[in-house]
């Protein structure tokens, strides 16, 4: 009852603010809901000869307004499909004058349509000029999750243990998030963005020149839900997780639980979305590894196992508010809010044993206790607002601005201790961060119709500004001082300021589509390190060209060719050229000349639609100079140099399929994958940590396979399972293992698909499958010639293998309900540059 008063009244308000036009106006209601009734369509007749004189529609709250009519006597009728026309009338209008009507009560018609429940499963994948578009509800698995568990379900995305997305083997995208770009770090973003607020996600491979051109793989542009097209809606999901089935043994049990609420609340002129999230997300997890290093004529191995978990909290906040005060003017704003924690657990033991290369005798070995705690914390805030206006030609001037302020912080504490008296400390090292950041966007862009087609250009600006404290702790034995390491302590300021144009025309007809543009960027970007007072200067000036033409011979078939140049920008973390005491035997630090990645991206490819069936087809092939790779050297015995160089040059060159098939009534099947040929060469040249260049030239064979498919036996019933396969993949240093995850998921549906339960089984390992584990192995430099007494191990100055087996079998239950949900997407603000350095 009170929805009903606060529609009406709503409605009452809306109708009193076009009352004061010229002309005719009035409300139409449903007489049996006591609702406003949209689309209704009301014309305006002169009663001698029934001649239609004017006409319009109701709007989405039920309004209608007809101006500027001729004085005289008319008839008005009202039409919609289920409802009897009304006519009213005869009206006189005089001149000047606003005629105000009662409330039309509509009547439903005896013979009106009773509600049709239709139910199968709409399809996966859609195929579009510039960009393959994929359903988010279909993949059940990722229901109470974040984003990252929808990514994993697409062709040619895989992501591997640590979380890093890649598509077609390139780890580098521009994420847009309802149409604005995110310039955050892709997998950080998907970790806070709740899967159940997403409705869709476009792959864009060859993004054109309108789009900003960072990411070397590509953009993945994310669309968020909404609630109902008027008055309130409301969805609510909840997320709780089962005790863990295999915890390792570990010291802390993971905890998994969280809740995600969308408020939407929509008039005609007014559209209010706010949501806020919350998610535990704990993961357990085992490390085995292996090191050795050869410095001069001393050999050392030292393997550890142990515990590596990470504790995951997040928390966010986003509103976004729409006003549109006519049909030609559209103000958006937003406010967005995201607090995160994260921790990694690492409790070690390690065995470390030096022998002498010549004669192979022991020089040392024993057997400490290391724990490693890494804890990353992140404030990030943003406002944006934009403003779009539409001509009568349907041209189009829009402006937007934002400004965003984030403050990371955290430590590295890192504890050697004997292994049977903990209290017998060997060494402590503790790393601090504080990066306070801001950052600043403005953007100007006009589209204008042109021969039949489009054009567009635009200006964009923007300035980053990442001030971070380091300091580098040192403790030797027990009772003795923290001390302050000079060599690894200091400030790093890193800036950069990008202006950057574009202009690019595009056009549509029956058969053909195509656009080509092209973007000109003047980048600055300054590294200072203090008290060193070293300063890092970098001015760049490239141009960015984009096409893309599409061909439909007919309306089941469609041919699409693609080009375009793409940059992948530095993260400020690998500009820090201060070490950090990653683990016992990492030191990890960044290079303040890295260059940026600059990528050609191209494709040609081909679709079949069949019935509610997809097939498509892509060859591609991407050129990356300046590729960065994390590698390392040795620094000491038992400890390697981990740091960020360019390394040459990489080339891909692939195949991506994608089929989208409805086996039977019930049961549908989606596969999608990618096989490439993958060749990275060049040398490490970092005189700083290589005595010699290192060259280097890899090439391998690379896949990845996703399969989803599900089971609908009844209509509120749908079972789903799938399954994400990467194989190894090649780097400058060595290799990545295989890593695959089985997924198995239940959900049943009550009240009209309002309320939803689903059972998920994640990681599924059945006590024997090595799912969710992958092992990274790296070589240093070969020494022809010498061997290792005593070892089958050839000769090298280092080598690396880790095993990082994370948790199986994990249980979730999960309960959804909404209220009046819609399709129309709510343009949720998120961060844009805090969450890349996180």
């Amino acid at each position: 009852m009170h929805k009903h008063l606060l529609t009406t009244l709503l409605s009452f308000i809306c109708f009193h603010l076009v009352h004061a036009q010229t002309g005719v106006s009035g409300l139409v209601m449903d007489k049996t809901t006591r609702r406003p009734v949209e689309y209704v369509s009301v014309a305006l007749y002169r009663p001698a000869d029934s001649v239609a004189v004017a006409g319009t529609i109701t709007d989405s709250v039920g309004v209608f307004r007809i101006a500027a009519i001729p004085p005289g006597q008319y008839q008005l009728r009202t039409f919609f499909i289920g409802y009897k026309a009304r006519d009213i009338g005869p009206l006189t209008l005089r001149q000047g004058q606003t005629l105000r009507l009662d409330t039309l009560w509509l009547e439903g018609t005896s013979n009106q349509l009773s509600e049709v429940v239709i139910t199968g499963q709409r399809s996966d994948l859609a195929v579009k000029a510039d960009r393959q578009t994929y359903r988010a509800a279909q993949f059940q698995a990722a229901v109470g999750g974040t984003a990252t568990d929808l990514l994993r379900n697409l062709p040619g995305i895989s992501i591997n243990a640590e979380g890093e997305v890649t598509q077609r083997g390139a780890n580098g995208f521009l994420v847009l998030l309802n149409g604005k770009p995110v310039q955050a770090n892709l997998g950080t973003l998907l970790n806070q963005l709740p899967a159940n607020t997403i409705e869709s996600i476009d792959v864009i491979t060859t993004p054109s020149a309108r789009y900003d051109p960072d990411g070397k793989a590509g953009i993945i542009a994310i669309t968020t839900k909404a609630g109902a097209d008027v008055g309130l809606s409301v969805l609510v999901n909840a997320q709780g997780g089962l005790p863990s089935l295999g915890a390792f043994g570990n010291a802390r049990k993971p905890v998994r639980y969280g809740t995600d609420i969308t408020l939407s609340y929509r008039t005609a002129r007014w559209d209010w979305t706010f949501s806020t999230a919350y998610l535990r997300n704990d993961i357990a997890g085992r490390r085995e590894g292996d090191v050795n290093t050869t410095r001069n004529n001393r050999f050392t191995t030292f393997p550890s196992v142990g515990e590596r978990s990470f504790d995951r909290y997040t928390f966010t906040n986003r509103l976004a508010v729409s006003f549109t005060p006519n049909k030609k003017d559209v103000w958006s704003g937003g406010v967005y809010y995201g607090y995160r924690t994260e921790d990694r657990i690492a409790d070690l033991i390690y065995n470390n044993r030096t022998i002498d290369r010549t004669t192979g005798q022991t020089l040392s070995q024993f057997s400490y206790f290391n724990t490693n705690l890494v804890r990353k914390r992140g404030q990030f805030f943003t406002a944006n607002l934009d403003y779009t206006h539409t001509f009568t030609n349907k041209a189009t001037l829009s402006a937007g601005a934002l400004y965003e302020y984030d403050y990371l912080d955290g430590f590295t504490r890192n504890l050697n201790v004997h292994r049977t008296d903990t209290r017998d400390t060997l060494q402590y090292t503790l790393t601090t961060t504080a990066r306070p950041i801001s950052n600043a966007r403005a953007n100007v862009d006009a589209t204008w119709p042109l021969a039949g087609g489009k054009l567009e250009a635009g200006y964009q600006y923007r300035y980053q500004e990442d001030d971070g404290d380091y300091r580098f702790l040192e403790q030797d034995g027990r009772g003795a001082p923290l001390r302050v390491i000079d060599a690894f302590t200091g400030r790093v300021r890193v800036s950069n300021q990008i202006h950057s144009l574009y202009s690019q025309y595009g056009r549509k007809t029956k058969r053909w589509e195509y656009t080509a543009g092209l973007r000109f960027e003047s980048a600055e970007r300054q590294v200072q390190i203090r008290p060193q007072e070293q300063l890092f200067p970098l001015s760049l000036r490239n141009l960015f060209p984009s096409a893309n033409v599409v061909f439909r011979p007919t309306d089941a078939w469609q041919l699409r060719l693609g080009y375009s140049r793409r940059v992948q920008r530095t993260s400020n973390l690998a500009l820090n050229p201060l070490p950090e005491r990653e683990h016992s035997e990492t030191l990890e630090q960044g290079d303040p000349a890295l260059l940026p990645e600059f990528v050609d991206l191209s494709e040609l490819g081909v679709s079949r639609t069949i019935g509610r069936s997809t097939l498509q087809a892509t060859l591609y092939h991407q050129n990356i100079q300046n590729i960065v790779n994390r590698v390392n050297s040795v620094f000491a015995d038992t400890i390697l140099n981990r740091i960020y160089t360019n390394a040459g040059r990489a080339q891909r060159y692939g195949l991506e399929v994608a089929t989208d098939l409805a086996l039977t009534k019930g049961w549908k099947l989606y596969v999608g994958g990618t096989v490439y040929r993958s060749v990275i060469s060049g040398q490490l040249n970092a005189a700083r940590f290589f005595q010699n260049a290192v060259v280097f030239n890899n090439a391998a064979w690379v896949y990845s396979v996703n399969v989803n498919t599900s089971v609908q036996p009844a209509p509120s019933w749908v079972i789903q399972g799938n399954l994400n396969y990467l194989s190894q993949r090649i780097t400058a240093q060595g290799e990545d293992s295989r890593f695959f995850q089985p997924n198995l998921s239940v959900r049943k549906s009550f009240r009209a698909n309002r309320l939803a339960i689903t059972m998920q089984w994640q990681n599924i390992g059945l006590g024997w499958l090595p799912t969710n584990e992958q092992r990274i192995t790296t070589r240093g430099t070969s020494m022809p010639g010498t061997s290792i007494p005593g070892t089958s191990m050839p000769g090298r100055n280092f080598f690396t293998t880790t095993n990082y087996i994370q948790e199986k079998d994990i249980l979730l239950v999960n309960i959804s309900y909404s209220l009046r949900q819609r399709s129309k997407p709510a343009k949720l603000p998120t961060n844009e540059f805090g969450e890349k350095e996180f």
